[in-house]
């Protein structure tokens, strides 16, 4: 698929290997239709920058999960790796989301993320509404870390728009912060 054409299509359905509370299990995406769903890709397992976003998003998991949302983190490694970095890692020790193994790139390559040449992914997040959506994506060199604070701003701006038909969040909006109504005003404070 091409990247611009990503934006309010869905999600493709895909069954992946996913290491998750001590286990390794197969999900379907589409079981996580009926909530949020942040899809957090990176390179690869044992590697400099991947932890430190990975530990971001583990030290606000609570907050994606306040706001209904599933993270799932995924790279190109497998369930196994996952499973031996998470041993090994005090800072992937944190991480109690869901850790996705797409070893052949299926996913990736669906999304625009795969790096041929590498067999890795860029370091991508996509936003999915409850159903099955794509609301908004992003994507980096793999040498530039994301924030993990600004990736849950936008989950909220998503739901916000989503849950309130006709108006819009201007730039760096946050909960509680005036919206926008096209073609009127500001609505005001919610």
């Amino acid at each position: 698929m091409h990247l611009s054409n990503l934006i309010n299509s869905f999600l493709p359905d895909l069954t992946l290997e996913v290491y998750h509370n001590d286990k390794i299990q197969k999900v379907r995406l589409t079981e996580y239709r009926g909530r949020w769903l942040v899809l957090f890709f990176y390179p690869a397992d044992f590697t400099f920058v991947c932890p430190t976003e990975l530990k971001e998003v583990a030290d606000l998991y609570s907050e994606f999960q306040k706001v209904d949302a599933e993270v799932l983190s995924v790279s190109t490694d497998t369930a196994f790796v996952h499973k031996a970095w998470h041993d090994n890692s005090p800072a992937i020790r944190t991480v109690q989301f869901p850790m996705a193994a797409d070893p052949a790139g299926g996913l990736c390559r669906a999304l625009g993320t795969y790096i041929e040449e590498e067999g890795l992914s860029y370091r991508a997040s996509f936003i999915v509404d409850p159903d099955g959506v794509i609301k908004a994506y992003e994507m980096h060199d793999n040498s530039i870390g994301r924030s993990a604070a600004e990736l849950l701003r936008k989950l909220q701006a998503a739901q916000y728009v989503h849950e309130h038909g006709g108006e819009v969040c201007p730039a760096s909006w946050k909960p509680g912060a005036e919206t926008l109504r096209p073609g009127v005003n500001l609505v005001g404070k919610i």
